[in-house]
């Protein structure tokens, strides 16, 4: 196979066009090379660094639109408040262990100096609500999104639907611990 091509490179016009074109090559003149401009060279300078606002104001690039332009929507609310909740039971978390470490004294002695205090009962209650608002609100959600790991209530419809009934959850289950 191989002496086959070998033989019909040799007979055809691929290797004539070669031979032409080393020709073509030989009879460059003077005036053609004379038309090639010179090449100067200069120093390099390393590239100035300019801060991309400064380049964009520069070039009159507008300046994209950011989060301003948007219009809230429940779901994304929803999803923002979420990990809020579990950072700030997160916290709440941290906090209390901390404390048990580290205070000399027992719950019990700290609840009594809360009570001391002679707070009146809506004010208790409102520091209640918001201790209890985070765990409400990350425990209803989460069984809302539990729901969704089974792949139902996945249409926009259902999820405005579930996200309602969560926050009508979140109000029942934060007002039913702050009542304890």
């Amino acid at each position: 196979m191989a002496l086959f091509c070998c033989s019909r490179l040799a007979n055809g016009s691929m290797l004539g066009n070669l031979a032409k074109f080393r020709s073509s090559l030989g009879t460059v003149s003077y005036a053609q090379a004379a038309s090639v401009p010179k090449i100067t060279f200069k120093k390099f300078e390393p590239p100035q660094v300019e801060h991309i606002d400064i380049r964009n104001e520069r070039l009159k690039r507008p300046l994209s639109p950011h989060l301003t332009i948007y219009k809230f929507q429940l779901t994304s609310v929803l999803s923002i408040t979420h990990r809020t909740a579990g950072i700030i039971l997160s916290g709440y978390a941290t906090a209390l262990g901390i404390g048990a470490l580290v205070l000399p004294n027992d719950v019990s002695h700290y609840i009594s100096m809360i009570e001391s205090m002679n707070l009146s009962p809506v004010t208790i209650f409102l520091a209640k609500v918001a201790i209890a608002a985070p765990f409400g609100y990350h425990f209803a959600n989460g069984i809302r999104h539990l729901y969704w790991d089974t792949a139902k209530g996945l249409t926009i419809k259902e999820v405005y639907y579930t996200g309602y009934a969560m926050l009508a959850a979140t109000a029942a289950i934060t007002l039913f611990i702050a009542a304890l």
